[in-house]
């Protein structure tokens, strides 16, 4: 168990210090991950495993529901897909059907992606700011 605790530490600290936006993808990456490993465990008849790793990637899919401001025009636009991402996470549960996880699998890893171009165009945006002062 100590053996873990130096990367515990690590992994707290790098939450506890994230931008939000590094948070968002943090969330993406895990939800990613947990999929992935449902997918995994399902083809190897983990069926309780399976099921762990689902609730995990739509817990995630939930708090980043959560997370939406419904002020902004843009999160009216995502509550409908993350919606879909669930009823496809809840469909591949119980129908122990990889398709359905693949399917959310593929809109988390786009909204993942461009996710991360946006952090990439605002920081590039903001250090040619911070070069011109």
């Amino acid at each position: 168990m100590s053996i873990n605790k130096p990367y515990q530490a690590y992994q707290n600290n790098a939450v506890n210090t994230a931008s939000g936006g590094d948070l968002t993808l943090m969330l993406y990456n895990g939800c990613i991950k947990f999929i992935k490993q449902a997918m995994k465990d399902m083809d190897n008849g983990k069926i309780e495993a399976k099921n762990t790793n689902i609730q995990k990637a739509q817990n995630i899919i939930q708090e980043l529901m959560a997370t939406l401001d419904p002020k902004v025009e843009i999160s009216q636009q995502f509550m409908p897909l993350y919606d879909y991402i669930l009823h496809q996470l809840k469909e591949g549960n119980i129908k122990n059907d990889t398709a359905f996880l693949e399917e959310a699998l593929r809109y988390v890893t786009e909204f993942r992606d461009t996710w991360k171009q946006v952090i990439k165009q605002t920081r590039q945006s903001q250090y040619a700011q911070g070069a011109r002062v």
